[in-house]
């Protein structure tokens, strides 16, 4: 079944802090601070700040990700020591605060080192008796905003509001007794990731940061942007389908998008936690598009099967899903014939090579980004597509995982470190190396055979 996909809310970050910003005049008699919580709540609360004449600052908070799983968020640390762990994920991953020790160190870390960064000489705006406006780009689980407020309570604020563009309908049920009050300008039904209800959604910088929160806002434009997600393409020349997929009985939903002559079809499958909406993969996707090539992101698992978090982590079920999107790729006109390749992000990566095992050489490229092809296990000896693992050279647990699946590898296959970069690849530049080196990959592997 194809229908047509429905519109974004907001062009970008700047649009929905300019929306927002309506929505919160109200406020501007209570002279309020504005507080964003980074990175990508900075470019929505600038608009905020400005509009209502309120000075701007950060409350800086980090996500804790699951061992091994860094993309799946089960807690939170802030400010002044602020530590949150969601105790229904940690009981679903049989792990307890101790396991998380170096983790939760690494990520104060690097609070310290933003907060440096991002304010250098300059003082905390005060919050001590102060409304605050605690501004992001929209909630997911809420666990970073929730962690902010308690950080701004600590600070003395007097009242807190959390205003967002977008958030799950239950949303404002997560924050008793954390905020005052609740704005959000919409709360859609069908809600997978932020990053869904924006045209543009490109990963923001560091730089980009202190670029917004310097009072003189006069530094250079950030050298190395990320690309934005349409890629910088000509949509209207590239058709766009929602489709839905049949797999063992369940109904899969995905996004194709075929540029004109497209000869190869890229099939993703997302890591733990994630969707087919994961920005960072649709950020590649649109890359791999302006390179002429198809794409299709898609949900390995139904909301209803997502909910279990066994079936999350089920790799060799994934690598099954997989197989039946290549099967159903195979079978439409407009796709038949065309080279496949696929890509797998953390644990969709062990995925990714347990479908390419299974369909043989129907799959002409793997790549894999801060993946682990580990979990493949047994398979990954039988995989023949010609194989790329990309690994953040920051990452090194995961780093020695990919060295020791590449050992087992009897396909052509190489590592690709990139300098600087975490598990998630969030440093300025990294994922767009993560771009290039994929992009790299599948024109070379799935170019038209003669």
């Amino acid at each position: 079944m194809v229908v047509a996909i429905k519109p974004r809310l907001f062009e970008d970050r700047a649009d929905a802090g300019r929306q927002l910003a309506a929505a919160l005049e109200r406020f501007r008699e209570d002279r309020p601070v504005v507080v964003a919580l980074p990175r990508g709540g900075v470019p929505v609360a600038r608009e905020v700040a400005d509009a209502i004449d309120a000075p701007l600052d950060v409350v800086l908070v980090r996500k804790i990700g699951a061992p091994f799983h860094p993309e799946y968020g089960v807690g939170a640390v802030g400010e002044d020591g602020v530590l949150l762990l969601r105790d229904e994920a940690l009981r679903a991953l049989h792990l307890s605060e101790g396991d998380l020790a170096e983790t939760i160190e690494r990520e104060r870390e690097e609070l310290d080192r933003r907060a440096e960064l991002y304010r250098g000489d300059r003082e905390p705006v005060s919050v001590s008796g102060q409304t605050v406006l605690l501004v992001d780009d929209g909630i997911a689980t809420g666990g970073t905003a929730l962690v902010g407020a308690q950080v701004l309570r600590r600070h003395g604020a007097k009242r807190i509001v959390l205003a967002v563009p977008v958030a799950p309908p239950d949303a404002e049920d997560r924050f008793a007794g954390a905020i005052d009050e609740f704005v959000c300008l919409q709360q859609p039904d069908t809600f997978f990731a932020v990053g869904q209800f924006y045209d543009r959604f490109g990963q923001v910088s560091d730089r980009e940061v202190e670029r917004l929160l310097a009072p003189e806002r006069a530094l250079d434009p950030d050298p190395d942007p990320p690309l934005p997600t349409d890629g910088g393409l000509d949509w209207s020349r590239i058709e766009e389908r929602h489709v839905t997929l049949p797999a063992d009985g369940a109904q899969l939903e995905g996004d194709l998008r075929l540029p004109p002559g497209a000869t190869g079809i890229v099939l993703f499958a997302h890591g733990s936690g994630s969707s087919r909406l994961s920005p960072r993969n649709r950020q590649v996707a649109a890359a791999l598009n302006g390179a002429g090539l198809a794409t299709l992101l898609f949900d390995l698992l139904t909301e209803r099967e997502s909910a279990d978090r066994r079936n999350v982590f089920d790799i060799p079920l994934l690598g099954a899903r997989l197989v039946a999107a290549t099967r159903w790729v195979e079978r439409q006109p407009d796709l038949a014939g065309m080279s496949i390749g696929y890509f797998g992000a953390s644990t969709g990566a062990g995925a990714a090579l347990i479908a390419a095992a299974e369909v043989g050489s129907g799959v002409r490229a793997v790549v894999s980004r801060g993946g682990r092809p580990d979990l493949a296990g047994e398979r990954l000896r039988d995989v023949a597509a010609p194989t790329l693992l990309i690994v953040g050279g920051y990452d090194d647990v995961v780093l020695d995982l990919n060295r020791d699946a590449a050992a087992a590898l009897r396909c052509p296959h190489e590592i690709s470190v990139v300098p600087g970069a975490t598990h998630l690849f969030e440093e300025p530049g990294t994922l767009e190396a993560v771009c290039r080196l994929a992009g790299d990959w599948f024109s070379k592997h799935l170019a038209p055979v003669a």
